[in-house]
């Protein structure tokens, strides 16, 4: 039992993990919060849709909604935040509630107020170990978690581009003054972020088989709570953070004898880390 429910909270940890990372990737060289990343995370379940119907192959799908939403993060970058990007924080802040709230209702008028289901039922594998059972959409969900993870690790501390992100977030006048365009090094953070966000969008799609306007609302606080039990910012602090919470979500719902209301679990996580440990877990 102890080991079913670990698999279960690794696979919702590691769609956490990567619509919160978009957020930190933004918070590290911008320090404002992107509400409406939520909204792109969204839009990728919708572009995955809209893929998987002209061309049915989830490969297809993929590439469709990362390279949308990767573009739908470079638009909001420089329409809604650059121009503003000398304002006081909440300035940005209030604008990024509003596209978020905007973005929802445009889903809404367009694909309509429903759930939408994957065209494409998935018939997922079951692998067994001993008694141990292993779903293949926690196996999918899992390891596609992994893999951008990597390649986000790679990008941040192996590229130039990496370093050149890493600069900005830690003094970008600085950094401008050492030849760094912080300009397109802020785009960047924008998409790849936003791509992140839209491959976890297409994920939950087809792990839950459900797609619908709303379906950032969870997402947007949860990844607000998993950024600040992280560290504002830290790469690391959110990886843990979010592996983390599904794992704790996961065990409390698996092994208390009562309900627990596992979307107040981030809320109460954030509250204590803001009380005992404000900087988070990796923050300074």
């Amino acid at each position: 039992m102890l080991l079913q429910q670990i698999i279960n909270g690794l696979a919702s940890g590691g769609i956490y993990t990567l619509v919160a990372l978009g957020l930190t990737l933004v918070y590290g060289v911008l320090k404002i919060l992107h509400i409406a990343h939520a909204g792109i995370y969204a839009l990728g379940a919708y572009m995955a849709l809209i893929a998987y119907k002209i061309y049915p192959n989830i490969y297809f799908a993929f590439f469709f909604a990362m390279v949308s939403t990767a573009l739908a993060g470079y638009l909001v970058q420089k329409y809604l935040y650059w121009p503003i990007i000398d304002q006081p924080r909440i300035v940005p802040l209030i604008a990024s509630i509003g596209l978020f709230l905007a973005l929802e209702e445009l889903y809404r008028l367009i694909w309509g107020p429903y759930v939408i289901p994957f065209p494409q039922k998935f018939h997922w594998k079951t692998y067994t170990i001993g008694k141990i059972r292993l779903p293949g959409a926690d196996l999918f969900v899992f390891a596609l978690s992994l893999i951008f993870l990597a390649i986000l690790y790679w990008i941040v501390n192996r590229t130039r581009i990496g370093l050149a992100m890493r600069a900005v977030a830690d003094d970008k006048e600085v950094a401008e003054a050492s030849g760094i365009n912080s300009k397109w090094t802020i785009a960047l953070s924008f998409i790849i972020g936003s791509a992140l966000a839209g491959a976890a969008g297409l994920m939950v799609g087809v792990y839950y088989n459900s797609i619908y306007p709303t379906m950032g609302d969870v997402p947007a606080y949860k990844s607000l709570a998993v950024i600040v039990v992280g560290g504002m910012g830290s790469i690391e602090g959110t990886v843990v953070a979010g592996f983390g919470l599904g794992l704790l979500e996961a065990l409390l719902l698996g092994f208390l004898p009562f309900a627990f209301p596992r979307d107040a679990l981030a809320f109460i996580a954030m509250i204590i880390f803001l009380l005992i440990k404000p900087e988070g877990l990796f923050g300074r």
